[in-house]
């Protein structure tokens, strides 16, 4: 059985990528080159490194991309003592309903932006390269 796609999809794909990249641009002004290579990025579904100095619109890109696609988005600030639970989440016995119910955590989000990774102990790291893979 062959799939099929829905009549003029691919033609209208330029045309709704440069609606969202101008978007954002109207935010995010005189970036154009790498808020299309981020959307690039997201549309092949892969994971985007953004290392610059404080202040240039790191978060506020995330948060722009994911509002301009009408997704939800989490900003996990990483630091020494944060626990891999945090990011992934965890069971938590409910007194109430006397049954465990699941918490999600930071990572269940469309868009995640990762704030200074490296302060994160290893534990926490590897539970944050788990949910990317």
């Amino acid at each position: 059985m062959v799939a099929q796609r829905k009549t003029g999809s691919n033609g209208d794909f330029p045309a709704v990528f440069n609606r969202i990249a101008e978007n954002i641009e109207r935010v995010i002004q005189g970036k154009g080159p790498q808020i299309r290579l981020a959307l690039t990025c997201l549309l092949a579904e892969g994971h985007l490194l953004i290392e610059d100095v404080p202040g240039v619109g790191k978060t506020l890109l995330a948060k722009t991309i994911a509002r301009s696609i009408g997704s939800d988005w989490r900003r996990i600030q990483f630091t020494p003592d944060l626990l891999p639970t945090d990011v992934t989440g965890a069971t938590i016995f409910n007194q109430e309903t006397r049954e465990f119910e699941f918490r999600p955590g930071a990572v269940f989000a469309n868009i995640v932006l990762g704030d200074e990774i490296n302060r994160a102990s290893p534990k926490t790291q590897s539970a944050l390269l788990e949910a990317m893979e």
